[in-house]
């Protein structure tokens, strides 16, 4: 006997269902759309932004739902001003001073997390030629940036006596300081020593100045504080992806990463990335101090407190600066990526 109409189409509608179902649970739910944000670094693509890369690369960031795009810093760009006007959603300031400096200027930036526990900031000088602590080092000739001199270099002015009728300018290029014994240089210690080494022959002391009541936090993330208010969610997952990335880079295989910044950089070498890994391992740059209990991306008040303090000293910022405004801790200090720290 035929069956009813109703009926047939009834089991045709189950049948069709069961299809649809078995398509779902054997291809998956449709892919929910990314969200798309660009994150600005300070510079050319380098190991000090193997991180990121790593994040990108490994697929870190689109777990998280994230699409990302990494715009690379240089000479002529000003990726915190596309911050500000709203053009980014992320971007990389090297240290708090740039966080203090917008806050004074009352731009509505404000850092999320910071990635370096220690400024890679270093002074070099030559083996064997008298500058073997950092208190000899005032009596060289001293090439630094005009960057540097205008904070870091105040700081030391302050805490070290370093004088100002010394500094000679520092364009990039190492010829002058290895030419010259009785100099120092300024430079990363992820890079710079790498570089003599091979440009010089030799093996440069090298000073970081972390380790020398240069408290800064660096490598931060920086966003605006309107994106923070109306999409918190955002900021969140950019940074515990960040993190993570950080720590596959540093500790897992960085093979698709250090790819990536090749392509974004042909200046590069494979080789400097290796030494720039090494030594941020080494020296605690990613994973030291608060970065053991609170996670990486750490930041604490007392510190930052510190450091503004030390600034303000030094003439960099005026005493009653809100300097609070320039930084949150909502996003940071909840251990995320612990287990991945290899422990001693």
């Amino acid at each position: 006997m035929t069956a009813p109409l109703a009926t047939r189409r009834r089991s045709r509608a189950s049948g069709a269902l069961v299809a649809a179902l078995f398509i779902f649970a054997f291809f998956g739910a449709p892919a929910l759309a990314l969200d798309k944000v660009t994150f600005a670094t300070n510079w050319l693509a380098e190991g000090e932004h193997g991180g990121f890369y790593q994040a990108k690369a490994d697929g870190t960031y689109q777990r998280y739902g994230l699409d990302v795009s990494i715009l690379h810093g240089g000479p002529q760009a000003n990726n915190r001003l596309l911050l500000a006007a709203g053009k980014i959603e992320f971007n990389l300031a090297a240290n708090l001073i740039q966080s203090f400096d917008a806050a004074s200027q009352n731009i509505p930036l404000v850092a999320v997390a910071a990635l370096f526990q220690k400024d890679p900031f270093i002074l070099m000088s030559h083996p064997d030629a008298g500058f073997d602590k950092i208190e000899d080092l005032p009596r060289a000739t001293a090439f630094i940036g005009k960057d540097a001199f205008v904070s870091v270099y105040q700081w030391l002015k302050s805490a070290y006596g370093f004088r100002e009728d010394k500094v000679q300018p520092y364009n990039f290029n190492a010829a002058p300081f290895i030419r010259d014994k009785n100099s120092i240089q300024q430079g990363y210690a992820t890079s710079e020593p790498f570089a003599i080494e091979r440009e010089g022959g030799f093996r440069p002391n090298a000073f970081l100045i972390a380790d020398y009541g240069y408290d800064s936090y660096s490598t931060l993330i920086e966003t605006r504080a309107d994106l923070i208010a109306k999409n918190p969610d955002l900021v969140q997952r950019f940074v515990d992806a960040s993190i993570i990335g950080w720590l596959h880079y540093l500790y897992g295989d960085s093979g698709k990463a250090d790819a990536l910044i090749l392509a974004d950089n042909p200046d590069m070498t494979k080789e400097l990335l290796a030494y720039s890994r090494d030594k941020m391992k080494e020296l605690g740059i990613v994973v030291s101090g608060e970065a053991r209990t609170l996670g990486v991306g750490a930041m604490t008040e007392p510190r930052v407190k510190s450091f503004f303090g030390k600034m303000a000293a030094a003439g960099l910022f005026k005493p009653n600066l809100d300097y609070r405004s320039a930084y949150t801790l909502q996003f940071i200090n909840k251990g995320v990526g612990l287990d991945l720290i290899p422990r001693p």
